[in-house]
């Protein structure tokens, strides 16, 4: 459990800790499981001479994630990112309930592709809502626990999967369908623990829902700072431009009058005592740039 302010409870870490935990661990399973699966699914279907419906089977989640991912973006800039993951943590119980029963192998593809839906949807936003709700100390650490938890999946798919192999009539239904409870927990959590992204609140203008929501996932009254910055954040864009900067010498970078240019300057001191460098904006620039600074060697 992460604390901050003299022991009050983080929720924004422990939030963002327990959603990413659970997804990965769900994401993990399903792509662990499919592999040993897929071996009594070829029997059951007949599909030893079929090795394209076989991939197919394997592939189809990937080919949903990706088909997912090119517009999940922006669905979620315009309608949160809560509600969006609530979206992929339902994708992900239909289709295990749908791989449950699968009678063909069309139903088995169907089922397959949502799924890749919810993986889609997850893998693209809960690396963008830990950045926006988790403390700037532990968000490092937050965004590798997907790694962790993704590989403890795989490991406790791999260990049923053994297991379910070892009876006399292994059924890779259940193997498949098991998804469905591990999602269940992700849909709770979603639902019940998982608020809106602070962020997201401020760039919709929904400034007092933000601050609520800070002082719930911080443990505290005060955030006053951190809504400060997150307005600012948001407005820099449109008021800034590209500069670009020459770098010399500091006793050597006069304009053309001779003397030292002041104004606008930025001094970079070196590790040794008199080492320095000015860099000076130059005259020219585009009117079209974007927000940009660029630093030229001189």
């Amino acid at each position: 459990m992460m604390v901050v302010d003299g022991g009050r409870r983080d929720g924004g870490g422990c939030s963002s800790c327990h959603r990413s935990f659970d997804r990965e661990l769900v994401a993990g399973w399903d792509n662990a499981t499919i592999a040993g699966a897929v071996l009594y699914i070829k029997k059951e279907f007949k599909l030893e001479s079929e090795p394209t419906i076989e991939g197919l089977i394997v592939a189809m989640s990937l080919i949903g994630a990706t088909i997912i991912t090119t517009f999940s973006g922006a669905v979620s800039d315009c309608v949160g990112r809560r509600p969006m993951l609530i979206v992929s943590s339902v994708l992900y119980f239909v289709s295990g309930i749908v791989m449950l029963w699968s009678p063909n192998v069309y139903v088995l593809l169907l089922a397959r592709l949502i799924d890749g839906f919810g993986i889609g949807l997850a893998v693209t936003l809960i690396p963008v809502y830990i950045s926006e709700t988790a403390p700037a100390d532990i968000r490092g650490l937050l965004n590798t626990l997907p790694q962790f938890s993704g590989s403890g999946g795989m490991f406790l798919s791999y260990c049923m999967v053994f297991g379910m192999s070892l009876m006399p009539k292994p059924d890779w239904r259940i193997m498949l369908g098991v998804l469905s409870i591990p999602s269940l927990l992700y849909f709770a959590l979603t639902v019940f623990y998982l608020p809106e992204s602070p962020r997201w609140l401020v760039s919709k203008g929904r400034m007092l829902e933000a601050k609520r929501v800070l002082q719930r996932i911080r443990g505290r009254e005060d955030v006053s700072g951190e809504m400060a910055l997150l307005v600012e954040g948001l407005g820099v864009g449109g008021d800034t431009s590209i500069e670009e900067y020459i770098i010399g010498p500091a006793n050597e970078l006069i304009d053309d009058q001779g003397e030292t240019v002041d104004k606008d300057q930025v001094t970079l001191y070196g590790p040794e005592e008199g080492l320095s460098w000015v860099a000076r904006p130059t005259k020219d620039r585009a009117p079209w740039e974007c927000p940009h600074h660029r630093l030229s060697p001189w």
